[in-house]
């Protein structure tokens, strides 16, 4: 896809499945972070005769190659013909914005390291240039299997179900006329032709836009350059009429291309391309430095639009005087442009999810009430917390109780505060609106906004501010510190006792996601957590430094060691009983020192089960080191979002949920907490429901290797294979 292909790898370096040299393992002291190459790790293991050091480079997976494979995990949906044809196309689209945000975040850290001098190794032992390379080729080859994707199999079964995306010279005469009509009424007010001239110098070319690069001339035979944005403002798929049965679309900047003579007026169209910049997106805020951390964040989001480019894609039709001229400018090498046979920014397919196709898209389903809250009166509420804790798994079990927690709380004469942690709200949000009616009914309310929630920083500071404006007390965050976790508490007067009511949960205080993303939350009076959870509080709004909490982990401070004392317990188990065990699931598994702890365990021969959605940063089945752990990853019509850590301990279970990956910015960087389910009836569904269905779900699930690929069990014709989501469907949506 590149307009020239990346260096080639070493000749001694050899990659293994996950596009990384496969080292060989040597014993003793940890060696240099520049390791030589063997064709499998697995047996380069074996053939050792004694143990590797546990931080050794070839027992990690390179963290931005095993993104990369979670985007062809992702892919692979949309290529999979037993998903309805929708979906499939919602699925290519999430892979274009995924790929759009690896190259905003992870793509311009490395090039961060590079320009500023402070290159980390990798925990596979690579630098920043070695990892840009082997992004490359990689990126390369999952481009091109998106775009083979979409022209050879989405589009032709779009247009057999009547759906079509039709080019130029696929019109017909009246289409032609009526997208003339649309370019002149809606389309051409729009648009801001930019010429590039001594005068007027090359412009400012915003992160994701779309752009025709424009060439025109007149009678002096001077070539001249413009620019022309496609609004975003717009459709990006503009109907046009169609035979009866017929659903048709035309690209918008097909429109303006074919109607650039009413730009330019008097000039003759040389030429005119495709170009899509994505540029560095992460916030630098110096908190130190600043006494306002709102207007910092402010400052830095405006400013997020002007910071380094780090990816040209172009139409593969591009002539390459054009590509020299826009990667000069843009200050990109030709390493950086990616040349696109097929529709530019694939994200832009969303579109196509608002056609009213219900045959071609999932069956719908209606969220369950949860067991515990089926009561007629919405008063009931705290009763029915009282009568024990409460489980609510999403999306299959509705988000509605979690709104209504806190609208009854804001009308209850007998509450007296509410405090909560908002990180992604999302917008119009019945959270804030229950929180701005508490306000208006007298109570005491706080809350922390995390500005620096990535992507969400805008939104954030605007309910920061109408929530300030109405009176709640808020708080921006800590310094140094992102507050990740997911906590509501309630302080409610009963007789001449105060009780406190809380709710924590794996996944953000946002109605909408919480229809997406598999989550779970718990409701609970019980007394230790409120105790934990107000102590949190005085520590987020106040100058509390306390760091022991009776019940909960907490992180930056406890988070880490419980979770290595509670992972040390089953070694401990396994030494005396043989009984050791470990199911986690989560996002992202990339910690060094977890990853490590866990080959501890493996070693002493405890099973653990992960199931890893995301990035995995250990390789499982290696002998001697983890040939008792198995990984698998789960992908399906939502994203599995819950965290959930569960560990035998004899028989004597303890199961703790909350919103922490095995990462080093959850675990050191982060405001986090993880609680304890103490239930014996939740644990029990936990385990015997919840945890054993994503431990035989074959449907959705990729099995991590050694050497890091990632397989699939084999589909045998006419047997349904267990299917997580789909159980959890039947058996609580509604």
């Amino acid at each position: 896809m590149a307009s020239t292909s990346p260096k080639n790898p070493s000749p001694d370096k050899k990659p293994g499945p996950d596009g990384k040299p496969v080292p060989s393992l040597k014993t003793g002291k940890a060696r240099s972070r520049n390791v030589h190459v063997a064709t499998d790790a697995s047996e380069a293991i074996a053939t050792q005769s004694a143990m590797p050091q546990l931080d050794d480079p070839a027992l990690y997976i390179n963290r931005e190659l095993s993104l990369l494979d979670f985007q062809r995990r992702v892919l692979e949906e949309a290529a999979d013909a037993t998903n309805p044809l929708l979906e499939r196309v919602k699925f290519l689209s999430i892979f274009g914005s995924n790929m759009d945000e690896f190259f905003m975040v992870r793509v311009a850290g490395l090039w961060q390291q590079i320009d500023n001098n402070k290159p980390e190794m990798s925990l596979d032992g690579k630098g920043p240039s070695e990892q840009l390379e082997a992004i490359r080729l990689s990126v390369n080859d999952v481009m091109e299997e998106s775009y083979g994707l979409w022209r050879n199999q989405l589009m032709p079964a779009l247009k057999k179900a009547g759906i079509h995306i039709l080019e130029l010279n696929e019109l017909k005469p009246q289409q032609k006329v009526f997208l003339d009509d649309y370019f002149r009424r809606v389309v051409y007010p729009v648009l801001t032709p930019l010429a590039v001239d001594p005068s007027r110098p090359f412009p400012h070319i915003s992160n994701l836009s779309l752009n025709v690069a424009a060439v025109v001339t007149n009678d002096d035979g001077i070539e001249r350059f413009a620019r022309i944005k496609v609004p975003d403002s717009l459709p990006q798929l503009v109907p046009v009429p169609g035979e009866s049965g017929e659903t048709c679309f035309v690209w918008l900047e097909r429109v303006i291309t074919d109607n650039l003579r009413l730009l330019f007026p008097d000039m003759d169209i040389v030429d005119a391309n495709l170009f899509h910049v994505t540029r560095d997106a992460e916030l630098a805020i110096q908190e130190v430095e600043t006494d306002d951390l709102l207007e910092s964040i402010q400052e830095a989001v405006w400013r997020r639009r002007f910071r380094d480019a780090v990816r040209l894609q172009v139409d593969r039709r591009i002539n390459q005087k054009l590509v020299d001229l826009l990667s000069t400018n843009l200050e990109l090498t030709h390493e950086d442009v990616y040349r696109i046979d097929g529709p530019i920014a694939l994200s832009r397919l969303r579109g196509l999810l608002t056609l009213d196709r219900p045959a071609l898209k999932d069956k719908p389903f209606t969220a369950s009430i949860p067991a515990g809250f089926s009561f007629a009166a919405k008063s009931e509420m705290f009763s029915m917390i009282q009568q024990g804790d409460i489980l609510v798994h999403h999306p299959y079990e509705s988000f509605q109780p979690v709104v209504d927690f806190l609208r009854v709380a804001a009308r209850d004469p007998d509450v007296l505060a509410i405090k909560m942690t908002l990180y992604r709200a999302g917008s119009r949000s019945p959270i804030v609106d229950a929180l701005l009616d508490a306000i208006q009914h007298g109570k005491q309310v706080a809350a922390l906004v995390e500005l620096k929630a990535r992507f969400d920083e805008e939104s954030n500071i605007e309910w920061a501010e109408k929530l300030e404006e109405q009176g709640v007390h808020v708080v921006y965050g800590l310094l140094g510190l992102k507050v990740h976790c997911k906590v509501a508490l309630v302080v409610r007067r009963e007789g001449d006792q105060i009780r406190r009511y809380v709710h924590l949960g794996t996944g953000n205080y946002n109605a909408t996601t919480a229809r997406l993303y598999t989550d779970l939350g718990m409701f609970t009076c019980d007394e230790e957590i409120g105790e934990d959870v107000t102590d949190l509080f005085n520590h987020l709004t106040g100058y509390s430094a306390k760091t022991s909490y009776r019940k909960l982990l907490v992180a930056p401070h406890s988070l880490r060691q419980g979770l290595e004392r509670l992972i040390q317990r089953e070694v401990e188990r396994q030494k005396h009983h043989g009984d050791g065990y470990m199911i986690l699931k989560m996002n992202a598994l990339e910690d060094q020192g977890m990853i490590e702890a866990l080959y501890a365990a493996s070693r002493a021969g405890v099973k653990i089960d992960a199931i890893v959605r995301g990035v995995c940063s250990l390789r499982p089945g290696i002998p001697g080191v983890s040939e008792t752990i198995r990984v698998k990853s789960i992908i399906g019509r939502f994203l599995e979002h819950s965290r959930i850590y569960y560990f035998h301990n004899g028989g004597d279970e303890e199961v703790y949920l909350g919103s922490a990956d095995f990462m080093p910015r959850n675990l050191n960087r982060r405001v986090e907490t993880l609680f304890p389910v103490k239930n014996p009836k939740i644990l029990r569904r936990l385990r015997d429901e919840i945890l054993e269905q994503y431990l035989r779900d074959e449907a959705g699930a990729r099995h991590l290797q050694s050497d890091g690929s990632y397989t699939r069990a084999a589909r045998e014709p006419n047997k349904r294979q267990p299917d997580s989501q789909a159980w959890f469907l039947k058996h609580h949506g509604g």
